[in-house]
Formats: structure tokens, sequence, C-alpha cells
């Protein structure tokens, strides 16, 4: 059985790390309340804008070509991967590490051997882990979320729309967490660029007579770069309160494991005592009668 000093030491130690986590709680909780009204925010902006987007385009004049619509064969691919930039939120990044893998060697092995995959990493924990594992890492992206504004952002996703206009990447897609509440988080695998075709089908949009100044093809070549923009920038927002909302419920679990924890220790120290005193006063009473019985 452990002596009284170790278990003292160890319930100290226990009870600092309860009030960091706990402390931790509640400035994830306050961030992800930030996160979460800016993406429930630009959300509504996001889907009226892509509507608007799919109405103008549908009757575009076959002469106006999309070259963010380009069907090419699919021979160099770039993934964009969004992760945290700290750790200490459960098994948010870790997910993405899985899914990324599994999907290069699903969809992309034969890219991946002939030396044409590339990911462009947004945020510091997933360049960390592919650079060490010999992934094609480009782009300087690792530390956006230091400061998550549009702007910033928007360097990122040029690079991206750049590097598919120029034919460096046949195909850029988007791995990320959803944000759906504080315990969920949604792993999304999207098709950045080429933009996929509207199904008939699947096209839910009002059919509006836009009047458009100065004219039809201006406003598309302004609006598609812009639409994407917006829709990459969703795609940060909903991984940045993703990851708040991940860390907020990992602490709280870890808070409530210490908190078991110290039950045990507390139970062991109280036996440690008890067991310690029983043997004192047994020694007392051995010794007491030792000393009658040489009388």
């Amino acid at each position: 059985m452990a002596n009284l000093k170790e278990v003292k030491n160890r319930i100290g130690s226990v009870v600092s790390t309860q009030q960091i986590t706990k402390a931790m709680k509640m400035v994830a909780a306050a961030k992800l309340r930030r996160a979460q009204d800016r993406i429930i925010q630009l959300r509504p902006y996001a889907e009226k804008l892509s509507a608007i987007l799919q109405n103008v385009s549908s009757d575009v004049d076959e002469s106006l070509v999309n070259e963010y619509a380009i069907e090419r064969d699919v021979e160099k691919v770039l993934l964009v991967v969004i992760t945290s930039d700290r750790g200490l939120c459960g098994a948010f990044n870790s997910n993405v590490f899985k899914h990324v893998t599994s999907l290069i060697e699903k969809n992309y092995s034969q890219q991946q051997a002939n030396g044409n995959l590339r990911l462009l990493t947004i945020g510091r924990r997933g360049h960390e882990y592919f650079s060490k594992r010999g992934y094609k890492v480009i782009g300087d992206f690792s530390e956006l979320f230091s400061e998550l504004s549009f702007n910033e952002v928007r360097k990122a996703a040029e690079y991206a729309m750049e590097g598919f206009r120029a034919g460096d990447f046949d195909k850029v897609e988007v791995v990320y967490n959803e944000f759906k509440n504080v315990a969920t988080q949604i792993l999304r695998t999207e098709q950045f660029l080429p933009i996929k075709p509207v199904e008939e089908e699947e096209q839910k949009v009002e059919n509006i007579d836009y009047i458009y100044e100065p004219d039809k093809a201006f406003i598309i070549k302004e609006l598609i770069p812009k639409s994407l923009k917006i829709q990459f920038f969703k795609t940060l927002l909903e991984s940045n309160a993703s990851e708040h909302g991940a860390r907020m419920t990992a602490m709280d679990k870890a808070t409530e494991n210490a908190g078991e924890l110290l039950k045990e220790l507390r139970l062991t120290y109280n036996r440690t005592r008890q067991a310690a005193i029983t043997t004192e006063i047994l020694e007392i009473v051995a010794g007491a009668e030792a000393l009658s019985s040489g009388r």
C-alpha cells in the first residue's frame, strides 16, 4: 500500500490538473460562443449567394466559359486539410488524419505514387503530422487560425483557385469538421473545384428574372470567385466552431474523470491513514503489555 506522502502528493497533482481542465473548459466555452455566432450568421448568406449563382448561371450563354467548372482527367490532386493549431480537443484532429489517409489510399493512391498529390494544410497540427510522414505539403497556411478573418482566408482560397486555373491541379477537395452542436462534429469531404454542375432534380432555387448591370458575363465573372471564397471561408468557420466544441467536451470529460480519481485517491488516503493509526495503536498496546509482563 502507498504511503501517506505519496497519496497526498497525487491528490495535490490531480487537484491542480482539475483546476486547469476546468479553466480550459470555460475558455473553450467562451470561444465557442463567438465561433458559433459567426458560422450561424454566415450560413444564410453563403446559401443565398450559392442560390443566386445557380439561378444566374443556369441560363448563361454557352460562349461564356466558366474556368472554375472545367472538367479534366484527374491526374493532379490537391487536398485541403483543415485541422487545429493546438491539441487537447479529443479525437478532433486524429479523425481528420485517419480520414485523409484512408481517402488517399482509396481514391488517390495512383496520384500519390506518381507524385501528383499535394496537401494544403490549414492548422499547425495537420501541417506537422503530414510533413513528418513524407506527404507533399504546399503553401504556408498552417497558422491561419491565429487570425481567422476573411482577408487572410481569401489568400488560401485564391492559392487553390489559381492553381486549378493554371492546370497545377485537376481536382481540389476540402476535408473539414462541420459544426453541428457542442458534442457533435461531422467529418466532411467536399469537392471545391471543379464546381459541380447542379442536377435539375437537386436544383431547388426560384426562377427569378434578374436585371443585370453592367451585363450577365461581368456578373458571372465576379460572382463565381466570390462565391468560392465565401464557401471556403465557411468551411474554416465550421472547423473553428467544431474545434472549440470538441475541446470544451474533452475538458469537461477530463474534469469529471479528475473528480472520480480524486474520490478514489481520498478513499485510499483515508484507508492508508486509518491503517497507520491502527498499526501505531497495536504497537503501543503490545509495548504496554510487554512492560506489564516484565514486572
